[in-house]
């Protein structure tokens, strides 16, 4: 019961950082690694069902609140969906061959660089505040309000397939890495959240036919971790548009720095 309340907890804190600052995916496969005796192929399986709720429920929530109906957005969001068609069979081929002790290191090396990353996107959002590109921090921004910058098709295609292969192998549903790395190059803040959702769907719909065929889905656990992360996505989702989201961001990169080396020791 301990762990199910533990795994609960996971589940909504990832749910919020998914649809508030991108990263957060990650946590309900840490937690499942952590937590349960699930092996790589059924955490990451188990984990990657769960988004792909929680990426219907995000891509409705930006569609609501207009990003998704913004021609650059939809644009973006099209180019990453249509990459993780072919990238995330790849990445569920790649963790059949990665052992337990493997999969922690690679787990834990995910984390360091989700925080790093994390940290790398501030500056940058500083920076679109003060160029006009973001509202200041706590003002909500409404759809077409703000300029957006495209980045090409070829950039956009490049970090979807190595997102898409990531979020195979370990089991996340692609915005705890995309959403960073579009902002750092030189995508707003929502926009990058928004198209991230749509990818997620995709690397989640995709991933899960790949360890549903392998027989590597804990249907129990996906519910224990996956209800509360769907309602996350909601609750982070209304953080993303009304209010700061610095505490939150610090508090993640906290605590995947903490767990990065357990992650690999626990390996």
């Amino acid at each position: 019961m301990t762990t199910d309340v533990l795994l609960a907890l996971f589940g909504l804190a990832g749910g919020i950082g998914i649809t508030a600052i991108g990263p957060g995916g990650v946590l309900p496969t840490i937690a499942l690694f952590l937590l349960t005796p699930l092996g790589p192929a059924q955490v990451a399986g188990t984990a990657i069902v769960t988004h792909v709720a929680t990426g219907v429920a995000g891509s409705g929530a930006y569609v609501r609140s207009g990003q998704l109906r913004e021609r650059h957005t939809r644009r973006v969001a099209g180019l990453l969906a249509g990459v993780a068609m072919v990238g995330t069979p790849v990445g569920v081929l790649l963790n059949s061959l990665v052992s337990a002790r493997w999969f922690g290191v690679v787990l834990g090396v995910f984390a360091v660089v989700v925080a790093a990353l994390v940290v790398l996107r501030r500056p940058v959002e500083k920076r679109e505040r003060s160029m006009g590109l973001m509202p200041p921090e706590g003002r909500e921004l409404s759809a077409g309000s703000m300029p957006g910058r495209e980045p090409s098709a070829g950039l956009v295609l490049g970090i979807g397939a190595g997102v898409a292969v990531a979020a195979g192998l370990v089991g996340v549903g692609g915005p705890m890495l995309t959403v960073p790395v579009l902002v750092v190059v030189g995508l707003p803040m929502l926009e990058a959240l928004a198209a991230a959702q749509v990818q997620s769907v995709v690397i989640a719909t995709a991933g899960a036919v790949g360890y549903l065929a392998n027989g590597a889905v804990d249907w129990r656990l996906a519910a224990v971790v996956g209800v509360p992360e769907l309602a996350g996505v909601l609750i982070g989702w209304k953080i993303a548009h009304a209010l700061p989201t610095k505490k939150l961001r610090i508090a993640l990169v906290v605590a995947l720095l903490a767990v990065a080396p357990y992650l690999v020791l626990r390996g």
